[in-house]
């Protein structure tokens, strides 16, 4: 299937859920807008149900049970309204509870599945790492999913998805605060955290979109944000504001030059003498001398 000249996506950014009822309303609500407003393909932050553990927030309990129901009803919503929908949430595994995207067909059939597989050292008393990561697709286009930390301080999982051809990819994170802190003034600031600066080098240095999705906290350090191929933010919402951020690309832009251009056997460790050419085994021989 050739790729189509343009895909619109959509970023969803919710309030903090305060029930399992009231965060499913918000969900089907926010991708009916996205669909509404011409989306293919809506993204929520990170595991928005329940909640991500270890930050300010009130996570909801969640079981089986309530992990079932969840992905029950986003698979509905993708379904009843045409539109692809990344959805993040936890799961539990034999090891303990991962940090899990699913990704689901504008029919509400699941495509797969992408694990956060870097964990920030906070994370380690709540979740365990995945393993495995998976390239996605609609229309023909190519996408990946990177999750929070993996996005901001490995970047190598961008580069994954950008070397094998995705156009896209999508980042559901949080990063801020819901009971105090303060609120950046200008989008990609200087004195802000360095999250924003983050997502135009992801872009950047792979020559792919980048497209960060953060909950709509009262006090964020990034925006719910769309990054071009060549290092600029093109779209973004309002910090702090609960909506949906509906942006068209043309997947041809994202050539992937640089990253098409990268030789992981360079970075191979040698051995000190297998490596040398002639002038290098002179210059070693004159220094015994």
């Amino acid at each position: 299937m050739d790729a189509a000249e343009t895909l619109t996506i959509a970023l969803a950014s919710p309030r903090v859920a305060t029930s399992l009822d009231d965060g499913l309303g918000r969900v089907t609500r926010l991708v009916a807008e996205a669909a509404a407003r011409g989306a293919e393909i809506v993204c929520f932050p990170e595991a928005y149900l329940p909640g991500l553990r270890g930050v300010d927030l009130e996570v909801l309990r969640f079981d089986a049970a309530d992990h079932a129901r969840v992905l029950a009803a986003v698979a509905a919503a993708a379904r009843t309204h045409g539109i692809a929908v990344i959805f993040c949430t936890e799961r539990v595994v034999a090891a303990g509870r991962e940090i899990a995207a699913y990704v689901f067909d504008a029919d509400g059939g699941l495509q797969g599945v992408q694990t956060k597989n870097q964990l920030d050292p906070s994370e380690d008393a709540y979740y365990v790492p995945g393993s495995t990561r998976t390239l996605f697709s609609v229309k023909g286009v190519r996408f990946g999913v990177v999750i929070c930390h993996e996005g901001w301080r490995y970047p190598e999982t961008v580069r994954w998805a950008a070397v094998r051809g995705a156009a896209v990819v999508f980042q559901p994170q949080h990063t801020g605060h819901e009971r105090e802190g303060t609120v950046p003034m200008r989008w990609g600031a200087p004195e802000n955290a360095y999250y924003e600066q983050a997502m135009l080098m992801r872009s950047r240095e792979n020559g792919i979109f980048f497209a960060s999705v953060n909950y709509a906290l009262r006090f964020p350090e990034s925006a719910t944000s769309v990054t071009s191929p060549d290092g600029e933010c093109v779209a973004f919402l309002p910090y702090g504001e609960e909506g949906v951020l509906v942006h068209t690309l043309r997947p041809a832009e994202a050539t992937g030059l640089l990253a098409r251009r990268f030789a992981p056997e360079r970075l191979e460790e040698a051995s000190p003498t297998a490596s040398c050419g002639d002038g290098d085994t002179a210059i070693r021989t004159s220094r015994r001398t």
